[in-house]
């Protein structure tokens, strides 16, 4: 089979096709075609090896797994032994989280790992777009911001992959909510159910006379030291990249640092199937800014490095 790999970190022209031995799934796996995965910003990361912190996950001197990509979507085409509740020709989605791998054609996954059926309404792309960012804001914003009807919720980096979907949760859990963002995104915004939406390149939040409940920063740049000024006495900052974040984390309740990807899979399957019932039903609209062959791999993380996607970059393994 093909697949995307790296052998070395550097510029997205470090990800290049590989023929790889097929997959065979072992007793209690699935294997998946995959149809659809996410490159995110922690793909980005790993295949720099920058911010440095990462190769403590991903391997100091050299990558320890070629395959990146953490989100999938596809079917089912082999079934191993002792799995029951799922058969070949089942459409699923779902993460492997540190176990990567999803950047190929085929992919072995556990039956009772981080997976859920992918209903007909929803593409293989929509679904990767799902638990790219979704994924991420929907516990962020339930487990540790807590978000309830009333609250003033604003979302840093809104036209993201995890930003986009943290202003729909957020609107949907009854907040008002403020999306800050750049200026051709406004409109956009606002779409998905923003009550606010400021211009970065125009005003400074953290300077603002507003306050907000939560400040959920999905790109992980603003940091608490600014935002605690705009924050209500028993507000808290979230954020999604350690940071200065990390230290703030240690000494004040009201920042939080929270690895999602790295939660158990018995958490996240429920999160999968609730999220795909709120595609089903138009509350939730995963955002996808573009889509890349497996050939062009390297183009798709050169998106995703501009810092400028609006959604989820998708590669179609199977194009």
């Amino acid at each position: 089979m093909r697949a995307a790999i790296y052998e070395r970190y550097g510029a997205p022209d470090v990800v290049h096709l590989a023929g790889r031995a097929k997959p065979t799934p072992a007793a209690g796996e699935v294997l998946v075609r995959v149809d659809a995965a996410s490159v995110g910003a922690s793909d980005n990361a790993a295949r720099s090896g920058e911010p440095g912190l990462v190769r403590l996950f991903s391997g100091i001197r050299s990558p320890r797994l070629p395959v990146l990509g953490s989100e999938y979507a596809g079917e089912i085409v082999a079934v191993g032994s002792g799995v029951t509740g799922l058969e070949v020709g089942d459409r699923v989605y779902g993460a492997t989280g540190a176990a990567l791998g999803c950047h190929a054609e085929h992919i072995t996954v556990r039956a009772d790992s981080a997976l859920a059926s992918l209903p007909p309404e929803v593409t293989p792309s929509q679904a990767v777009a799902l638990a790219d960012g979704a994924m991420t804001a929907l516990p962020f914003l339930r487990d540790h911001g807590r978000v309830r009807p009333g609250m003033r919720v604003l979302v840093n980096g809104a036209s993201g992959s995890v930003g986009a979907a943290g202003v729909q949760l957020a609107h949907l859990g009854g907040a008002h909510v403020t999306a800050v963002t750049s200026t051709p995104n406004l409109d956009l915004v606002r779409g998905l159910g923003a009550d606010e939406a400021i211009d970065y390149t125009a005003v400074d939040f953290t300077t603002s006379a507003e306050q907000w409940d939560i400040i959920f920063d999905a790109v992980g740049i603003v940091g608490f030291a600014r935002a605690r000024h705009v924050l209500t006495p028993h507000g808290r900052y979230l954020s999604t990249v350690p940071g200065s974040t990390l230290f703030h984390t240690l000494v004040s309740r009201r920042a939080k640092i929270a690895f999602t990807g790295l939660r158990k899979d018995a958490a996240k399957r429920p999160d999968l199937a609730e999220l795909a019932g709120l595609a089903v039903a138009g509350d939730l609209v995963p955002l996808i800014d573009s889509e890349y062959s497996l050939a062009d791999a390297a183009a798709a993380h050169a998106r995703v490095a501009t810092g400028r996607k609006r959604g989820t970059v998708v590669l179609r393994p199977q194009e």
